[in-house]
């Protein structure tokens, strides 16, 4: 690949959001009533979801009531993350500090859990959270599977295709400390016990991967960066998309599109993803060096970076390749007030910069549709995600073969799953057309990294050649399981789901 033979865009900011004269009173958020993971996110180096189904719907409400208690909010957790900061203060110069024991629980229902525990769950209002993921699975997100329609099995572990009613989410600094919190939990519920009012379904863990890979996932690149930042609860919110209301996620709140029909225990609660994801890291390696871009000067360590870049949109330190798109950039990776300050500016039939499917182009596509007067504000989701399974082995390396589980606990955050998370997977990443599609002489094709179908490719990248199409010649991110949930309020649980 040679050096680009015309200048490029320049990056246009986009504009700063018109202040009204009358501007609307300010948010005021019930932050001890929202379960901790919604906004804040729960502090974790470990986390364990525990999934269950109801086997008494009668003493499982009753001891619900117990459980409550245990459940971490968002005020609760911003007390935790001052604790870890002024932790952090006093054990800076420490070269391994130790970790403050620490264990944050949160509960979530599917809409199967809600007809085990005959409770209308009708006003949610969103059809995919009322069909479940597995039926969704083959319908709008592409998984692979058996049969059609309501028929249809996809190629999930086996416990993800049962009838799946709850899932509880413990997340700490430690194994130990979650572990023995888990068995609190079990002992309040007796499961394993003939009198229990749940059975265990299968319990999955992950981990932050270690030392200078921590937050990143497996494929190298570093995770969380583009969150949304919510109106009314982050202070001094950092350079970049605009924030969003705070009914984007959490229901019943200014930005719910359904605000007006919620029933009042649905209020403050929030719809949560789940989705089990296998990675296949050494062919993902294997296949990013085989198509190495190449130019005069280039190492092949650089012209795979480069290619592993321009699929995925960023450089592994998180510095956008929209900013800084021929080498990578650390200290703008590392840098909250700039890694996510760009927003694909000026760049309609032009893909030198960033590819139209690179993976965080697919997923939030900023000026592409804002730049149309195009609101994305209800397609922002809040991802909760951590990694699971060990590092790559030596084995693997050589052999360029996975053979050890890992991936991603993916786990997101919406008011609404068919305009959040099921639209992003069926009408952006999956949509080989989107974005630009009819205007341009490039198809864009399917995000590299987690679309789902059979014609795998994509444009966009070599900059000098932007119509030359790339193969994919492997899915790399493979979905195992996985369910809808909703995520109630504290008033939610103790007033409706626990009388």
């Amino acid at each position: 690949m040679s050096a680009p033979q015309q200048p490029l865009p320049p990056i246009v900011p986009a504009p700063p959001p018109t202040i009204p004269s009358n501007p609307p009173p300010p948010v005021v958020l019930k932050l001890d009533n929202i379960q901790g993971d919604v906004l804040s996110g729960l502090p974790k180096k470990t986390e364990t979801l525990f999934f269950f189904q109801i086997t008494d719907p009668i003493k499982f409400r009753q001891e619900l009531r117990t459980f409550i208690p245990l459940i971490k909010t968002v005020a609760g957790v911003l007390k935790d993350r001052d604790a870890i900061d002024k932790h952090k203060k006093c054990h800076g110069s420490s070269l391994q500090p130790h970790l403050i024991p620490m264990v944050g629980v949160n509960i979530a229902f599917s809409h199967f859990g809600f007809e085990k525990l005959q409770i209308d769950d009708s006003k949610l209002l969103d059809t995919a959270f009322l069909s479940g993921q597995k039926l969704d699975a083959g319908a709008n997100l592409g998984d692979k599977g058996s049969g059609s329609g309501t028929n249809f099995i996809p190629d999930w572990e086996e416990p993800f295709k049962q009838e799946i009613h709850g899932v509880i989410l413990l997340a700490g600094d430690s194994h130990a400390t979650v572990d023995k919190k888990l068995a609190e939990i079990k002992h309040i519920f007796r499961v394993g016990e003939h009198s229990a009012s749940i059975k265990e379904i299968t319990s999955v863990r992950g981990d932050s991967r270690p030392g200078d890979q921590s937050a990143h996932e497996h494929f190298g690149y570093l995770d969380g960066v583009s969150n949304p930042q919510i109106i009314g609860f982050d202070q001094n919110p950092p350079p970049g998309p605009a924030p969003v209301r705070p009914g984007a996620i959490v229901m019943g709140e200014d930005g719910d599109l359904n605000q007006a029909d919620r029933a009042d225990w649905m209020k403050d609660g929030s719809f949560l993803v789940f989705r089990y994801l296998f990675q296949k890291v050494p062919e993902f390696d294997d296949f990013v060096h085989s198509n190495r871009l190449k130019g005069p000067g280039m190492t092949d360590k650089e012209g795979t970076d480069l290619l592993g870049a321009r699929l995925v949109g960023r450089w592994k330190s998180g510095a956008p390749i929209d900013i800084t798109p021929f080498q990578d950039d650390p200290d703008l990776g590392a840098d909250p007030q700039r890694n996510n300050n760009f927003h694909f500016s000026g760049e309609v039939n032009f893909q030198k910069l960033c590819p139209f499917a690179a993976h965080i182009r697919k997923t939030l596509p900023r000026a592409d549709l804002e730049s149309l007067r195009i609101s994305i504000e209800k397609n922002r989701i809040m991802r909760r995600g951590i990694q699971f399974g060990p590092e790559v082995t030596r084995a693997e390396k050589s052999a360029k073969k996975t053979f050890h589980g890992r991936g991603l606990l993916f786990a997101c955050y919406q008011s609404s799953i068919t305009n959040g998370f099921q639209f992003i997977q069926k009408n952006w990443v999956n949509n080989a057309t989107f974005p630009f599609g009819e205007k341009t002489q490039e198809v864009p094709g399917l995000d590299p990294i987690i679309s789902q179908g059979t014609d795998r490719k994509l444009t966009g990248i070599d900059p000098n050649n932007p119509s030359t199409e790339l193969k994919l010649d492997d899915q790399w991110v493979i979905p195992r399981g996985g369910e809808y949930f909703f995520t109630p309020s504290i008033k939610g649980l103790s007033d409706t789901i626990a009388t």
